[in-house]
């Protein structure tokens, strides 16, 4: 099931297509991050492929010099019964993929958790702000690092 999503993504746009992996029968795609429009819009408006749900948004801090995140969607198709995974590698400065709320509008408050959490940018994101910090604060939480031990007395601390 997964390899006739991979085989139709691949007729349909073979340059977005960086590597694939599969694990406990769910796919992920590693796509390159100047494709991911061309990749979303193929998986949910080719009828074989029928991505029509963003179930999740969110991103992993690898914390290396090069393609330092990943940006990595979960999708799901209604019609077929399947779930798909991208895995899109963005480098660290600055960080930034393209919004797919134009795709998905549910992809809107992901992709804003995302950017608060982590500080990658969505372009095109109808109204990119925090959710959960201020818009003055800083630092993005979830990054690799930012201080265990909570921030230093010098930086200054969110106003509620």
């Amino acid at each position: 099931m997964t390899q006739a999503v991979l085989d139709r993504l691949t007729e349909l746009c073979p340059a977005a297509i960086a590597g694939t992996s599969e694990f406990r029968g769910e796919l992920t795609i590693i796509i390159h991050a100047p494709a991911l429009l061309t990749a979303c819009r193929a998986l949910q408006s080719d009828p074989a492929l029928a991505m029509d749900m963003v179930i999740d948004i969110t991103a992993v801090d690898r914390y290396r010099a090069e393609q330092r995140f990943d940006v990595v969607y979960h999708l799901y198709s209604l019609k077929h019964k399947r779930y798909v995974r991208l895995r899109v590698p963005v480098d660290a400065d600055p960080p930034a993929v393209d919004s797919v709320t134009g795709l998905w509008p549910a992809a809107n408050w992901h992709e804003r958790e995302t950017f608060d959490m982590f500080g990658i940018t969505f372009t095109g994101h109808p109204d990119l702000r925090r959710m959960y910090m201020p818009e003055e604060f800083e630092h993005h939480p979830l990054r690799k690092d930012f201080p265990t031990m909570g921030i230093p007395d010098s930086l200054p601390l969110p106003r509620r």
